[in-house]
């Protein structure tokens, strides 16, 4: 008869896979109240080398994980019971798996006797998120299985996972342990020397490969036409590399919103309002190489242009490796960093820029975006562009989903130190916004601000308790315009499908939320007391609400009025 104090074994566990984590890279570690989760729970209150995060709610614990990862470049872990507290995990682990973000979940689970037979709490939590996430299932704690072979499935699982993995712990009771705990000490005897000091038991080299063309593709690949798109690029990667190697190619650089790249001098400014003119299609056609750098681009009228153009050769650049081809063209497609991008042996154009035209056009067009809507009234559209000025270097943006992300990629005015940007658009849904935003602000504590839209923020209210508790400028720009106005541009068969069924207006402020979870609120009236507003909530400790109450068709107008204009911009 086995008589090793169960409660006491659960909690060993726990602490072993704790602390390789934390020899792995992870830094923080976020957690959400339950009881079979107990186990990890008491662990990680016990692990000196982990920040803790803790909230109510499983979906926006997740997301706010999701943003410490992001913006700390670490792996981040995160704790919940058993049950349907995991399956609110999903929205999260489905964007970080599209967009590779490092993600270990650690899920307390009933034991296999417990399971379908009507045990209270129960559901088969092995493979419930089918492909998005690494599986690790380990089996109830035994004194029998040694410590090491539990140290090497988190190993190899890191070591061979660019995305979420999921570590599922089946904890038999008891969960709570007594005040005299049990001696393991020939139990731990194989790891004694791993226990002394700090290093992981058996690390292994990211196995994500790299495919790098070699000399003599790079020099014909250069020998031609061609253009630079800048896709989705994080911060630490340095993106403004690549307007060294455009300059070095003579090719215009197209900069998606999400590369880092949309503000910086070099690069052709408000390229998607360009397109639509058909004459600075006809003159990107003349390119015959495409190299896109990065993940996924935000612009139709961009990814339109990159589809129906007839490229005679087209490089995919990516940090990691994935299938991001949706029209499935014929391509060569690259794996390594921008550090190995630059490293090639590209060749020095013997002509300067090809193009000169569209960054002129570009400028022009600002100056135009400028005179409508760097003044005058408040509108979302003045809005986003006096954010795209303000910011600088010294903070960072989350830009939302849906309306906000595409006025940002409109609108943004050039300046000399843009703020990181930061989005969730691997699956581009308007959940869990804000609390990945709160998670980017916590990861590095550089000020942040998030622009999102009313139906995204109702969608995460919950989600105002983690921003409640920030200690560093956080501010939640809410643009409320009463629903989903991007459905104003899209083609709905008539006004009241439209209203009824698309645009969803509810009539609410966010001034009572502002109050529910004690936090300042700000409610401008015109553009020089949002600028005012803005600027005293960046240089303020905590938290702020800044919301700004809209017409629904407002911005729709406006947009529409600039497609026009856009055609009175010289291209020479």
């Amino acid at each position: 008869m086995n008589t090793t104090p169960i409660a006491d074994l659960n909690l060993l566990w726990s602490k072993l896979m704790l602390e390789e984590l934390w020899r792995l890279g992870v830094k923080h570690i976020c957690l959400a109240p339950g009881s079979r989760s107990t186990p990890l729970t008491l662990a990680a209150a016990e692990h000196q080398g982990l920040t803790r995060h803790t909230h109510f709610d499983e979906r926006g614990l997740a997301f706010m994980a999701m943003g410490l990862a992001k913006s700390s470049r670490s792996p981040v872990a995160l704790v919940t019971t058993s049950g349907t507290a995991l399956a609110n995990l999903y929205p999260a682990i489905v964007e970080a798996f599209l967009t590779k973000v490092p993600l270990i979940l650690l899920t307390g689970d009933r034991p296999p006797e417990l399971i379908d037979c009507g045990a209270n709490q129960a559901i088969i939590q092995p493979g419930i998120f089918a492909d998005y996430c690494t599986r690790v299932d380990l089996p109830t704690p035994d004194p029998n299985i040694p410590p090491q072979a539990l140290l090497t499935q988190l190993d190899h699982a890191l070591g061979s996972s660019t995305g979420p993995i999921h570590v599922n712990c089946m904890f038999r009771e008891p969960l709570y342990p007594k005040a005299d705990r049990t001696d393991f000490s020939d139990y731990l005897s194989p790891v004694g020397e791993w226990l002394k000091g700090d290093s992981p038991w058996s690390p292994m080299a990211n196995l994500s490969s790299k495919a790098l063309p070699t000399e003599a593709q790079c020099l014909a690949f250069a020998d031609a036409k061609g253009v630079i798109v800048a896709g989705t690029l994080p911060p630490e990667q340095d993106p403004q590399q690549l307007v060294a190697l455009a300059e070095r190619l003579g090719w215009p650089l197209l900069a998606d919103c999400q590369s880092q790249l949309r503000q910086v001098d070099g690069v052709v400014h408000h390229i998607d309002q360009l397109l639509h003119r058909e004459d600075c299609q006809a003159l990107l056609g003349e390119a015959a190489h495409l190299l896109l750098v990065g993940a996924r681009t935000l612009s139709k009228r961009m990814l339109s242009f990159i589809d129906s153009h007839q490229w005679q050769n087209q490089w995919q650049w990516l940090q990691h490796p994935q299938r991001l081809d949706p029209n499935h063209k014929p391509k060569l497609v690259c794996v390594g960093d921008l550090q190995d991008l630059m490293a090639l042996p590209w060749p020095q154009a013997a002509k300067p820029l090809w193009a000169p035209q569209l960054n002129q056009a570009g400028r022009a067009l600002d100056r135009l975006i400028e005179r409508l809507h760097g003044h005058g009234e408040l509108t979302e559209l003045s809005a986003i562009r006096h954010l795209s000025q303000a910011l600088g270097d010294h903070a960072q943006l989350f830009i939302g989903n849906s309306l906000p992300v595409r006025l940002f990629d409109t609108l943004a005015a050039p300046t000399t130190a843009p703020a990181p940007i930061y989005t969730n658009r691997g699956a581009s849904g308007i959940d869990g916004l804000l609390a990945t935003a709160t998670g980017v602000g916590r990861g590095n504590r550089r000020p942040t601000v998030l622009a999102i839209g009313d139906l995204s923020l109702l969608h995460d209210l919950n989600s105002l308790a983690l921003v409640r508790d920030c200690d560093f400028p956080m501010v939640v720009l809410a643009i409320n315009n009463d629903g989903g106005s991007i459905f104003n541009l899209l083609p709905v068969p008539n006004e009241p499908l439209r209203q009824d069924y698309y645009r969803l207006g509810h009539g609410l402020q966010f001034k009572g939320a502002a109050e529910q979870f004690q936090l300042p609120y700000l409610n401008p009236q015109s553009l020089d007391e949002f600028r005012e507003s803005l600027g005293e909530a960046m240089t303020t400790n905590g938290a702020t609400l800044i919301e700004l109450s809209l017409p629904p068709k407002q911005s729709s107008e406006l947009l529409v009025a600039l497609a026009k204009a856009v055609n009175d911009v010289p291209l020479d």
